[in-house]
């Protein structure tokens, strides 16, 4: 349970016990292998771009990716530390479904958003981003707009209803995360973020680890959105065992004795060097830095949930993350709430069909759309 609590604050599932060593090995079966090299972001978007807002330091960049030309538009806010491209296979589900339009763009100081003030990721100045990015977008008029936070995403989702920097505001879908287990894992947070990797041999190795620690139960999610997550560096390091680092591994049980006789190889090879120069992926947002914010992300969240005035739909992983107020809500029927069980904390990623037959569901039946022509609800 108490690794559950904090699912719901930035991160996605926890790592395994003991995490991972960079010489520690994970088995995977006798002559299998699984394919880990990253998918591109235009298998699941038609678009990106890049939109330019004005701040009070001068320009901020947001980078946006599109889907569809009709319908209400589905705004998608990722998690903390995730990017737009956590929705990437959502996206593909949904727009097959539904008639929509779908921009998920990366919130300030993540994936390749770039502002002038990357140290504010106050609630008020991310929602007033989201009002911004909309304005640049449609102009005065937009149209009907849905949004749709998960996570950190689902806090500054409310935040920006209840501020009313959307003013063609149509729903509100948050998932999988409410206000109570959000606030009582804060003081166990910070070990949690100590716990995960600080550094990944490659891209491939980082989706390789997302998996195997279950913090994406999807590998095709997992291939798209991690290089949301991760980003490349150059680092020197006098040995080639990167404290906290992750490295190869995680292999196949039948190369196991060649990779280890590789291995050693490589070590006394790379050991002759006092320093070495190689190319490493790393954390593209230092989550540690923002604990200053968290409270304000989550604290009276609930009660904010509960006033905005449009139609709203909760999506949860476990019935166990409702906490008082909301429950009461639920049972007033101020909300529609729906548990999605065997999914991890990055719901909208290791069940996207899930997600999206339920959130289509609910904009139909809002009369927000309609279901497109020749899907099967």
């Amino acid at each position: 349970m108490e690794k559950q609590l904090h699912l719901n604050l930035l991160a996605s599932r926890p790592p395994m016990a003991g995490g991972f060593q960079s010489s520690s090995k994970m088995k995977m079966g006798p002559g299998r292998k699984r394919d880990f090299s990253p998918l591109p972001w235009s298998q699941y978007f038609e678009t990106m771009e890049d939109v330019e807002v004005e701040s009070e330091n001068g320009k901020d960049i947001f980078r946006v990716y599109c889907s569809g030309s009709h319908g209400p538009v589905l705004l998608l806010l990722h998690g903390g530390g995730h990017s737009a491209l956590s929705w990437a296979v959502f996206t593909a589900v949904i727009y097959s479904r539904i008639t929509c339009r779908v921009v998920a763009m990366d919130l300030r100081s993540h994936g390749d958003t770039k502002v002038k003030n990357p140290d504010d990721l106050s609630a008020d100045t991310m929602a007033k981003d989201i009002g911004k990015v909309v304005e640049a977008l449609y102009g005065e008029n937009p149209p009907p707009i849905m949004i749709i936070g998960h996570s950190m995403g689902g806090a500054i989702a409310v935040h920006t209803a209840n501020g009313n920097h959307v003013p063609s505001l149509l729903g509100l879908c948050v998932i999988d995360v409410v206000e109570g287990t959000a606030m009582d894992a804060l003081n166990s947070m910070q070990n949690f973020l100590r716990s995960r990797p600080k550094t990944f041999k490659s891209l491939e190795n980082a989706i390789e680890w997302s998996v195997k620690s279950g913090q994406i139960r999807n590998m095709e999610s997992a291939r798209v959105s991690m290089g949301g997550q991760v980003k490349k560096c150059e680092e020197s390091t006098s040995r080639p065992g990167v404290s906290n680092s992750i490295g190869e591994g995680i292999i196949e049980e039948d190369e196991e004795e060649e990779a280890e006789e590789e291995s050693n190889k490589k070590r006394m090879k790379e050991d002759d060097q006092e320093v070495k120069k190689e190319s490493i992926f790393t954390w593209r947002v230092e989550l540690s830095r923002t604990e200053k914010y968290w409270e304000g992300w989550f604290r009276g969240l609930s009660a904010l949930f509960l006033a905005c005035p449009v139609p709203k739909l909760l999506l949860l992983a476990g019935v166990d993350r409702l906490d008082k107020d909301l429950t009461i809500g639920q049972m007033q029927g101020k909300f529609q709430m729906q548990v999605l069980p065997q999914c991890g904390h990055a719901v909208h990623e290791d069940a996207p069909e899930k997600v999206a037959d339920a959130l289509a569901t609910f904009m139909v039946r809002h009369k927000f759309t309609e279901f497109k022509e020749g899907f099967l609800c």
